[in-house]
């Protein structure tokens, strides 16, 4: 039996992952920074995996720049 990794988060995995709260993570979502849709009748929001990842290594580029700026 093949065990296939989730494809799409939900923001509370989000919220785990990040370990902030459920306003910053719907935050992240509305403002755009993190790409997201909208899916099924209530509009309930998932995060792409991979789109969670480039988040994150967004992150990492701009902090790495900021302290290269700083330095």
């Amino acid at each position: 039996m093949t065990v296939m990794a989730a494809r799409f988060l939900k923001l509370e995995d989000v919220q785990e992952v990040l370990n902030i709260s459920s306003q910053q993570a719907y935050s992240l979502v509305r403002s755009g920074d993190l790409p997201a849709i909208q899916v099924g009748g209530r509009g309930i929001w998932r995060v792409e995996a991979s789109e969670l990842e480039a988040y994150i290594q967004r992150q990492y580029d701009a902090a790495k720049a900021k302290a290269t700026e700083d330095a």
